[in-house]
């Protein structure tokens, strides 16, 4: 009789710090899943208001393009790809709308701008080591293919 007092004394304890801990972790991600929520709305929200008609936008799949028209009802946005060329996407599709750059002053106009050094093209060794003309297609598939002859 006295073993099963001993038991019942010992399987209540007062204080367990795993189930605090545990519990603290869960609220944590709790807390971490309703954030992403709203910053994710957020972003869709500011999305939104910056899609307007003539903004250029780029889609998710990395179409870029200007806005003809907006359907708010049906969820469809026009995109017009090029002069004369459109396509109907869901407004989701929008990744982000493009800013366009515009000059703040004339003098930012007025200067140089400094691009970047294009590398010459330079002709192919052969095996005798000069460099005597371009290869085609061709003869640096059949290079890189280890077939030595040539073509007469």
């Amino acid at each position: 009789m006295q073993l099963a007092q001993n038991t019942t004394e010992q399987a209540a304890p007062a204080f367990d710090p795993m189930t605090l801990i545990l519990l603290a972790a869960f609220a944590f991600l709790i807390f971490m899943m309703f954030r992403g929520r709203k910053k994710a709305k957020k972003q869709q929200e500011e999305l939104q208001s910056e899609l307007r008609p003539g903004a250029e936008v780029m889609t998710q799949f990395g179409l870029y393009g200007k806005v003809v028209s907006i359907d708010t009802e049906e969820n469809k946005v026009v995109i017009e790809l090029s002069p004369g060329s459109t396509a109907t996407v869901h407004s989701q599709a929008v990744a982000r709308v493009v800013p366009t750059a515009v000059p703040a002053d004339d003098d930012a106009a007025e200067a140089p701008s400094v691009a970047a050094p294009v590398a010459e093209p330079t002709a192919t060794t052969g095996p005798a080591g000069d460099a005597a003309r371009e290869e085609t297609p061709e003869e640096t598939l059949r290079r890189l293919d280890g077939d030595d002859r040539t073509k007469e």
